[in-house]
């Protein structure tokens, strides 16, 4: 257990300098299998970024000791506060559409 303490701390200390750097955060944990759970951070300036925990019960203590909230989904609201930038909405075009670039 001393392992998923350390684990825990650690994503700890990475949420909260996130949440430093930009004016406070929110959170939502998403079970995505064997390889664990996704956090997904939204600061208050809308930059947004994720860390991988090896269990949901790593990712929720780590989230209670960086402090911040979870939502129980990454649902609308928080999808509003949410900047994304042309790296991410080629990425998702090109996903969408078979290749890098969207067409016109």
């Amino acid at each position: 257990m001393a392992d998923s303490s350390k684990q825990a701390a650690r994503l700890a200390k990475q949420i909260t300098a996130f949440s430093s750097a930009h004016g406070g955060a929110e959170g939502q944990i998403a079970y995505v299998g064997e390889v664990g759970s996704r956090i997904v951070l939204v600061g208050s300036d809308g930059t947004w970024g994720d860390l991988m925990a090896p269990s949901q019960q790593i990712a929720q203590e780590a989230a209670e000791q960086a402090g911040i909230t979870v939502n129980e989904q990454y649902d609308g609201e928080m999808a509003a506060k949410t900047r994304t930038g042309p790296y991410e909405w080629s990425r998702m075009a090109g996903i969408q559409l078979g290749g890098g670039k969207a067409a016109a």
